[in-house]
């Protein structure tokens, strides 16, 4: 296997340098902006299509996201579910932490964070939810047990800065879990993937949005997203430890894991 941490491949050069078709993606200062204004659109019927289009498996991955970020915790834990959209990561971990838990969602769009909040309400959810921009986290270092991020680290304009910011804010020895479109290491597996992505995610777009280009943001997004090797590599480049990946459905999903130092102990 290639050396995760190695730049891209000449193979792969092409693509890094391919010109942006997708109104709601760009890589300078348009990003954040196209990203909001594209999840603002999408918030109200967010969590219907990701039930279509996964064919619910996406609550299997976010179950398991949240069984990686609380393992081997026994009391209670500080979770921080970043980029937390509607709401399904927060809920998960309050469901599953033991009692004494705290749950905070951060995201950045606000209809997103609308949905989230109705549903704490008639979830009668102790989760708090909050607006904030993942490059600058409003909160003090070493705060947090657990940050879990779903499907919201390649929507980031600078990956490396916000693993960094999550490195900040985790206690020693807490724990970062990263749930993201992957890439399949075998070739077949690979141009298949991406033909579905293609074809369907398009349709996804007309029939919920009247959009084709919202969800083909998915495989254009991807191009660039480093995916579980990448992510492995930028996760050692900001000071976590044991960074690690799991993937799912033959590669076109994968969960990044890794910690915190520990605190130094005095000599």
């Amino acid at each position: 296997m290639r050396d995760a941490r190695a730049g891209p491949s000449k193979r792969n050069r092409s693509t890094y340098n391919r010109p942006v078709a997708n109104k709601y993606l760009s890589y300078d200062d348009q990003r954040a902006p196209k990203v909001r204004a594209m999840f603002s659109r999408l918030a109200a019927r967010y969590d219907v299509v990701n039930d279509v289009m996964s064919f619910g498996l996406h609550r299997r991955w976010k179950k398991d996201t949240v069984r990686l970020a609380l393992a081997g915790r026994a009391g209670p834990a500080r979770i921080l579910d970043l980029c937390c959209g509607t709401g399904d990561l927060s809920f998960l971990a309050e469901a599953r932490a033991v009692p004494g838990s705290s749950v905070a969602g951060l995201d950045f769009t606000l209809p997103m964070l609308g949905v989230a909040t109705r549903r704490r309400v008639l979830a009668r959810s102790r989760s708090a939810f909050a607006q904030g921009d993942a490059l600058r986290l409003p909160f003090q270092g070493g705060v947090f047990d657990a940050v879990t991020v779903g499907y919201g680290l390649r929507n980031v304009a600078d990956p490396l800065a916000a693993l960094r910011e999550m490195r900040r804010v985790l206690a020693p020895e807490g724990r970062v879990v990263i749930l993201d479109f992957g890439k399949p290491d075998g070739r077949v597996a690979g141009a298949l993937y991406r033909a579905f992505l293609r074809t369907v995610m398009p349709l996804m777009g007309w029939a919920f949005h009247g959009d084709p280009e919202t969800y083909l943001y998915i495989p254009e997004s991807l191009e660039r997203y480093p995916a579980q090797r990448g992510v492995q590599a930028l996760m050692r480049e900001a000071g976590l430890e044991g960074a690690r990946y799991e993937s799912r459905l033959l590669g076109t999903m994968g969960l990044n894991i890794a910690e915190a130092p520990a605190a130094s102990r005095p000599l």
